[in-house]
């Protein structure tokens, strides 16, 4: 017999707890405190890759967590050796923002200033002041608002890529703009964090958003129209899925209408990019013609996992989407974790589901921990009987 929606969540939640973050804690750890950025098959750390402030960045947010769920009692040290490791290592010589790229030997090969990275230092921040009433993080976030607004903010909305050329403009950071600024509001309730999601929301409708196909676009030009070509009509399912979670979060607070968008996005992202087996979604698609590479990345299963519970929580089609949850970590333990006594994972696979990269890369845990939290309070706040019935 096959097991429960319940089952399999307990079971997703218990490889995180008890071998992915152990071992992302422990061995994941280099000698400077600082966070490896991938492992290889045979459990060795990649010591040949550059270091990206990011991964860094996101590291702190999963030990934060961790720490606030009871998985860890270190946290503390494990984000101050990080945080230690960044200033160190990845401060600009002018000492005004962290830089973008650091080299195996953790030189700075890269030094401008990235939107990107800009939004995993907020909502590291954010859950650094929530966990560990880390004031100088919330006044860290503070600082770099004021830095980027000044810098970074641009005609006719948004933020600009970073402090560099760029040759189009993505939602991509702005996506993950918006979950810092939902996140440093609900955990300290300023309203100013809450209009800076405004701004982004707003953003989406008039932007992001294609109305007419009911789509997420990923790449345009400067005033924000789609770039021309092919690149233009590229959509990821993993990012739909990722803005019908912001979306129901942004609502709690707001109370905006997004049910139309959730919707649509939801399934498309399922009409678009689930692949020829039904278990998994391809890492992108173009739109229109429908042409895709089929290869399929963990993190987009994470996504599904969350806009699933997120919409099961939100309309009275409960079965359907439970059914898909359970598709999603049904999908994330067969084919991407796959052996739940070591705390690595596979990164990619083809279009016939065979493993074309078996690395572990630390910034995937990121999104394994949201998955596993969302996905565990969705069990507790639910009424059993529903989640067991769903196989």
């Amino acid at each position: 017999m096959s097991s429960s929606l319940f089952e399999k969540i307990y079971q997703f939640e218990s490889w995180l707890k008890n071998q992915a973050i152990p071992f992302w804690s422990q061995q994941g750890i280099d000698e400077h405190g600082a966070s490896y950025e991938k492992f290889n098959a045979d459990a060795s750390p990649d010591l040949t890759s550059n270091r990206r402030v990011r991964v860094q960045t996101r590291q702190m947010f999963v030990f934060a967590l961790a720490q606030n769920l009871g998985w860890i009692d270190n946290g503390t040290e494990l984000i101050a050796n990080l945080n230690a490791y960044l200033l160190r290592f990845a401060k600009d010589p002018t000492g005004q923002h962290f830089v973008h790229i650091l080299d195996k030997d953790h030189n700075i090969i890269n030094r401008h200033q990235d939107l990107y990275d800009v939004a995993f230092l907020l909502l590291s921040y954010g859950w650094r002041y929530h966990v560990l009433n880390d004031l100088n993080a919330l006044n860290a976030a503070n600082l770099l608002l004021g830095d980027i607004d000044i810098k970074l903010k641009d005609h006719p909305g948004g933020w600009k890529e970073g402090d560099y050329d760029s040759p189009y403009r993505r939602q991509n950071p702005h996506m993950h703009l918006f979950e810092a600024f939902l996140t440093l509001y609900k955990f300290t309730r300023d309203g100013k964090w809450l209009a800076k999601a405004g701004e982004i929301f707003c953003l989406f409708e008039t932007q992001f958003f294609d109305h007419e196909n009911g789509v997420l676009l990923e790449f345009f030009t400067d005033n924000w129209q789609p770039v021309a070509g092919e690149k233009g009509n590229i959509v990821e399912p993993g990012h739909m899925m990722e803005w019908v979670w912001l979306l129901r979060e942004y609502q709690k607070y707001t109370q905006a209408p997004v049910d139309k968008y959730c919707h649509e996005l939801y399934h498309n992202a399922i009409k678009l990019g689930l692949d020829k087996s039904g278990e998994l979604l391809v890492d992108e698609i173009n739109h229109k013609s429908k042409v895709t590479t089929g290869n399929k990345r963990c993190w987009p299963m994470t996504e599904w996992l969350k806009a699933s519970l997120a919409q099961a929580q939100y309309t009275k089609s409960d079965h359907d989407y439970l059914s898909d949850a359970n598709k999603a970590v049904a999908g994330l333990l067969k084919h991407f974790i796959r052996n739940p006594d070591q705390g690595r994972y596979i990164d990619q696979l083809n279009n016939n589901n065979e493993v074309i990269n078996d690395t572990a890369p630390a910034s995937t845990l990121y999104h394994l921990i949201m998955a596993g939290y969302e996905a565990t309070n969705y069990v507790q706040s639910s009424p059993k009987e529903l989640i067991y019935a769903v196989r």
